[in-house]
């Protein structure tokens, strides 16, 4: 399927985000060449809830989990659902990102739900805390697999970061069960996000 925006994409919407410590042997698949950034043995698993909206290019939801590789600041992305078979293609085809079709349900900014035929995947619910009184700009690179090479896709944001608390349940049979057990070091819920994937 086609239609979907050439790079780069220009997207905006809110972000619920979670970081977690994993030990390296316990980490998802990456693909082949990429490391993980380690320290003491543990290295960091990026999880996010995202609602697209408008004026971006697109409007979709999505929930993905990706991990700090070595490069500078770059991580790749190993699971990810959306709700857009859109987005689902471009994200495929552009720059092998390994997007699935889900269904996520969105209550606000507060709850968070993702399930596909083959059961549910996750829940959250998050409370923002309080936030930084300004727009804060961020660049780094998502590094995966395309055409049988490695491909490394800049992105740049900006956003109004807050302080959340976040209270997760993945499904142990899940393809997030590697999560189980475990709780973020960190969660924060990020305003007003613009974004420019690609390039």
């Amino acid at each position: 399927m086609t239609g979907y925006p050439p790079e780069p994409w220009h997207l905006a919407g809110q972000a619920q985000l979670s970081v977690w410590l994993l030990p390296a042997g316990k980490l998802p698949e990456l693909p082949e060449g990429v490391e993980p950034v380690t320290t003491g043995g543990h290295a960091a698993v990026f999880t996010a809830w995202i609602d697209y909206r408008a004026p971006g290019q697109l409007s979709y939801h999505e929930l993905l989990a990706a991990v700090a590789v070595r490069g500078g600041l770059t991580a790749s992305i190993t699971d990810i659902w959306v709700d857009s078979e859109v987005s689902l293609a471009g994200g495929r085809e552009l720059w092998g990102i390994p997007k699935n079709l889900a269904t996520l349900e969105f209550t606000g900014d507060r709850e968070f739900t993702a399930a596909t035929e083959d059961g549910w995947i996750a829940t959250a619910a998050f409370s923002r805390r309080a936030g930084l009184p300004a727009t804060l700009p961020a660049r780094f690179e998502i590094t995966q697999t395309l055409g049988g090479r490695l491909k490394r896709s800049p992105v740049r944001s900006r956003a109004k970061p807050h302080a959340a608390a976040a209270d997760w349940s993945v499904n142990p049979a899940g393809p997030l069960g590697f999560l189980v057990g475990r709780r973020p070091i960190v969660s924060a819920s990020l305003r007003d996000c613009t974004l420019v994937f690609g390039g």
